[in-house]
């Protein structure tokens, strides 16, 4: 050996030795560290997946959506708005921002065609034509003259695009509609047509003169030459509201029926007088004319509630099936595993559809569906926990804890449950989804029909998106899309659960 002096021993003499901490107690010294606990080790490494912390945010979200979307919502679930079917996401405040304006497409649009929706702009002050998108020319022969015709393709706001509607109404409806008119300043009734005018057309947004071909006629500025009805003797009631510009009077802005009067309003602002307020779906409405935004919220809770409560009954029975299973094994889990061996042959669809036809009779189409799930739901959870009590009860504890004296009922629910635990919850998270999809796939089929109770389903509203997929995109793509990724984040989420409270993997990534 060398010492640092450069001098090399074969033996080591004892005065080179000195002794560490000679005339001192040595004591055990505290870990300065915390310890960390089972949920929290278990919770590290579920943040460490971030697939599963980002599905839990996104969860988090569309959780608070369904909560909280309904209650904020201008809307409940039965106000439904007859004229407005399936029509595109508007909202006022961003019907100039390019988005949520209510914007559909129409092709090949003729001149008559753009006379229409210009005049429309014209009288109500409301211009329908958000953009032309392209302009086509084609030349055709015509009585053997070659005749230049152009068609164009527009984006136009449906909700303005609606225009003018011809409406009845009773004489008392009549007076309190004008009275309103007068303090809000917002004009609902426009002048009646004389329809000898317009060649007898009856669409209520042509209010201007037409010629025999069906074109607009229009003075030498290019304005629109009015056709309103000078006819007072078939005006239905007095009129002392706001007129459209230029009436000195002698317009007439109703027809007389029998017992009512006809008059032709803007459906846009008689929806402000019915509603307090302007149509604003931020999702577009659906085939009921119903506002997306609020039925996607009011179908997502009850598929969450439903999903929960399926959850724990199916947790409860499995658990405590296979636990007697797992436990006292032989012939009593030989006798208990070909019961559960005859429940799942039974289809699913088949239990579902029966329950329906018969029991939802007697006790109502909830709780017969509920039953169709519990039927065969638990034997999943009885196989899981029954892997569980093979696995613990075999252990040292128990085997002490039997030596003890400890019956059976405290080894299986004290002492070997309590171990599986984590196991069998976080399959939980697994679970929901599964039960969720179920459900909305038997709405979504029709075979249950759950809109008398919750209002609507997710299920119920894609099979209302479906009949109007090509027209009304929206009202499938929403219900999708909530759908999809809730699907998606409760799948990622349950896995990252069920990785991080797996004692396999503890240390894994430590």
């Amino acid at each position: 050996m060398t010492d640092n002096n450069d001098v090399t021993y074969e033996k080591i003499p004892a005065e080179k030795f000195a002794f560490v901490q000679e005339n001192e107690r040595l004591h055990d010294k505290e870990l300065q560290t915390k310890a960390r606990s089972f949920f929290a080790d278990a919770m590290l490494r579920f943040r460490k997946n971030k697939s599963s912390v980002i599905a839990s945010y996104i969860l988090i979200f569309l959780i608070l959506y369904a909560i909280f979307a309904p209650m904020i919502s201008q809307y409940d679930i039965k106000d439904t708005d007859p004229r407005y079917v399936n029509y595109p996401p508007f909202s006022p405040a961003f019907a100039n921002a390019g988005f949520l304006n209510g914007a559909r497409k129409m092709d090949s649009q003729n001149d008559k065609a753009m006379d229409i929706w210009n005049g429309l702009g014209v009288e109500t002050g409301m211009n329908p034509v958000i953009r032309t998108l392209d302009t086509h020319t084609t030349q055709v022969k015509q009585r053997g003259k070659l005749v230049t015709r152009t068609t164009y393709d527009i984006e136009v706001n449906m909700y303005y695009a609606l225009g003018i509607i011809y409406y009845n109404f009773n004489y008392e409806q009549y007076e309190a509609l004008q009275k309103w008119q007068n303090e809000s300043g917002i004009q609902v009734i426009y002048p009646y047509v004389d329809a000898e005018k317009t060649n007898n057309s009856d669409n209520p947004n042509i209010w201007f003169e037409l010629d025999r071909s069906g074109n607009a006629k229009k003075d030498k500025n290019g304005d629109f030459i009015p056709a309103y009805s000078t006819d007072a003797a078939n005006a239905g009631a007095p009129y002392n509201s706001i007129r459209v510009k230029g009436d000195d009077g002698s317009l007439v802005y109703s027809k007389a029926k029998s017992g009512s009067v006809q008059c032709r309003i803007c459906y846009y602002n008689y929806y402000i007088y019915l509603n307090g307020h302007e149509p604003s779906y931020l999702m577009g409405t659906n085939v009921m004319g119903m506002d997306l935004f609020c039925a996607i919220g009011v179908g997502a809770r009850f598929s969450l509630i439903f999903a929960i409560i399926v959850s724990a009954i199916n947790m409860t029975i499995g658990a405590i099936y296979g636990s007697i299973q797992g436990y006292y094994g032989g012939a009593i889990d030989m006798t208990l595993d070909r019961i559960t061996d005859v429940l799942s042959g039974v289809p699913f669809v088949v239990v579902t559809t029966l329950f329906q036809l018969h029991l939802s009779r007697r006790v109502g189409v909830v709780p017969s569906f509920l039953f169709a799930f519990v039927l065969t739901g638990w034997i999943g959870m009885a196989a899981l926990t029954r892997k569980q009590f093979y696995r613990f009860k075999s252990q040292e504890f128990v085997m002490a804890a039997r030596t003890l004296g400890a019956s059976d009922r405290r080894l299986m629910f004290k002492h070997i449950f309590p171990n599986a635990i984590g196991t069998i919850i976080t399959s939980c998270a697994l679970i929901i989804p599964g039960v969720i999809n179920s459900e909305t796939s038997m709405t979504y089929l029709g075979i249950v029909n759950l809109s008398s109770f919750a209002g609507t389903t997710i299920g119920t509203l894609l099979s209302q998106g479906n009949a109007a997929a090509t027209t009304a995109p929206h009202a499938m793509l929403w219900p999708s899309v909530f759908l999809g990724l809730l699907m998606i984040c409760f799948n990622l989420f349950g896995n990252g659960l069920r990785d991080a409270f797996n004692p396999t993997t503890r240390g894994v990534d430590d």
